[in-house]
């Protein structure tokens, strides 16, 4: 591979970038140094995809070196499978719209504060993600439906012998349930390096923790991975809790489903707009349910109007809202935000506590004034 090849493979090339629809020059914001966390800017969820120059980037470890020739076993059913890329050309290509998000985005807003990575709003994206389905090649592997796991990992290597190895698992129901997919293509290009290539697993509604990137091993057990992150991390309170208590490790259950939850786009908090017509434009997704309504309010939540909605509803996929004004001069505004599922759950003003701060999707509000 040439040496332009492989940046442009790995990072996106800034040529590609500018030709890549909806990208404005915007650039991620970085929450950390090492290992990546990049956070996509407010501006960008304006669309139903994100551009991938700007699509947030998160790893535990860092990436592995860039190896489009890496392969996936798929172990603990009839027949053992080893498979690269161009094994999966055999399967039949499917494509999904689907919500990365990740368990600890939003953490910065929890009150009172909790520790981790203090993630805003920037730690999600959308993308059309092509692959093959799991259930596919499980089958193929001659796995059958049971009560058993999935047990997943990346070719990411802890950093230290005492850290442990980051190991995720699904129940089996969810992992042949045909809506998994083990990706190898994001918004109709081959994934990059950030984004897990050469192949990662997409698990539409549920928490970015389960996307497991740079996959290498599927493999079917009778209890859920091993280690840390899937024993111990990635768990949230079965019952709501007061702010700032501690929870008895038997009193948690993991993270699955995301939440239904709403973020503004625009106008951007402290902007000065000019009087007439203005517009509030954001996304809205339920990890469980299509999106019923969005309302928005531009007195802080004293009234509510009901936003227009644009493009495919799903569980597990966003759609942008949109809301016009009349923007008087000399006013201000307190503008809120607040999403409705298909299954009668409504975005909260201010979302559960939980000790790590995961799933927060409280009312996003920004205030602005009219000159």
């Amino acid at each position: 591979m040439r040496r332009r090849e492989f940046l442009a493979s790995a990072l996106g090339s800034t040529v590609a970038a500018r030709a890549t629809p909806g990208w404005a020059g915007d650039t991620l914001l970085r929450q950390l140094d090492s290992p990546d966390a990049l956070g996509t800017p407010l501006s960008q969820f304006d669309q139903l995809l994100t551009p991938v120059p700007v699509f947030f980037v998160r790893s535990h470890f860092g990436a592995p070196a860039l190896d489009r020739r890496r392969r996936l076993k798929v172990e603990g059913g009839a027949r053992p499978l080893d498979l690269g890329v161009d094994d999966l050309k055999a399967f039949r290509q499917t494509t999904v719209t689907a919500v990365l998000q990740c368990a600890g985005n939003g953490r910065s807003l929890q009150q009172p504060r909790v520790p981790g990575l203090q993630w805003g709003h920037g730690a999600m994206g959308q993308a059309e993600w092509r692959g093959v389905r799991l259930v596919d090649v499980l089958e193929k592997a001659g796995v059958k439906p049971g009560n058993g796991h999935l047990r997943l990992q990346g070719a990411d290597r802890a950093p230290a012998p005492t850290v442990p190895a980051y190991l995720r698992s699904l129940p089996l129901s969810r992992a042949l349930d045909g809506s998994v997919l083990v990706a190898t293509h994001m918004n109709g290009a081959p994934l990059t390096l950030s984004h897990g290539a050469p192949m990662r697993l997409v698990v539409p509604g549920w928490s970015g923790n389960h996307w497991i990137k740079w996959l290498v091993s599927l493999r079917v057990q009778a209890e859920e991975a091993e280690g840390f992150y899937q024993r111990t991390g990635y768990k949230f309170p079965r019952m709501p809790i007061a702010p700032g208590t501690a929870v008895k490790p038997e009193d948690m259950a993991s993270l699955t489903e995301l939440a239904v939850k709403s973020v503004i786009a625009r106008p951007a908090d402290g902007t000065k707009l000019a009087a007439g017509k203005q517009e509030v434009v954001g996304v809205a997704f339920s990890g469980a349910a299509i999106i019923k309504t969005v309302e928005v309010s531009l007195d802080g939540g004293g009234s509510w109007n009901t936003a227009r909605l644009q493009g495919a509803p799903g569980a597990g996929r966003w759609q942008v809202f949109r809301h016009k004004f009349d923007a008087r001069s000399g006013a201000s505004h307190r503008i809120r935000a607040r999403a409705s599922d298909g299954n009668g759950r409504q975005q909260p003003e201010s979302p559960q506590w939980n000790p790590s701060g995961y799933l927060w999707n409280g009312w996003h509000t920004v205030e602005v004034t009219v000159i």
